[in-house]
């Protein structure tokens, strides 16, 4: 079995008007890991179900206010009933680490590769690769 942190880019914040762009999901068991990416037309039912299968737990950031309902709105798949799922951003803030997941980064002396990429850049980036 494996755990799962799970981040997904979009075009915008409803699943009614946006699309999801990428499914970022790193699988871990162990000693064993592996990451998977689904980018663009690769977003579908069958190949996140398949990045899933033998998932039991699934880790986010706000993923239970956005990942989670935004995957289910858009593709229709509610990966609380194929795994379970963990929150980490309240985690954090049990922890007094407020902020978005860059901001818990840098106040953990995480760094980041990229710099100054946040959402709005990745929107416009996105429809440049288009």
């Amino acid at each position: 079995m494996y755990d799962a942190y799970l981040d997904i880019e979009t075009t915008g914040l409803s699943c009614q008007y946006a699309d999801i762009t990428v499914i970022g999901i790193y699988l871990v068991n162990g000693k064993d890991s592996r990451r998977v990416q689904l980018v663009g037309k690769e977003v579908t039912k069958g190949n996140h179900l398949e990045a899933v299968n033998g998932v039991q737990t699934i880790y986010t950031y706000n993923g239970s206010r956005f990942d989670l309902p935004f995957i289910h709105g858009s593709l229709g798949i509610d990966l609380e009933t194929c795994a379970v799922h963990h929150d980490l951003m309240y985690d954090c803030w049990r922890h007094n680490l407020r902020g978005g997941f860059k901001s818990v980064e840098q106040q953990l002396g995480i760094p980041r590769r990229l710099q100054g990429i946040g959402g709005l850049e990745a929107v416009m980036l996105w429809w440049r690769y288009q």
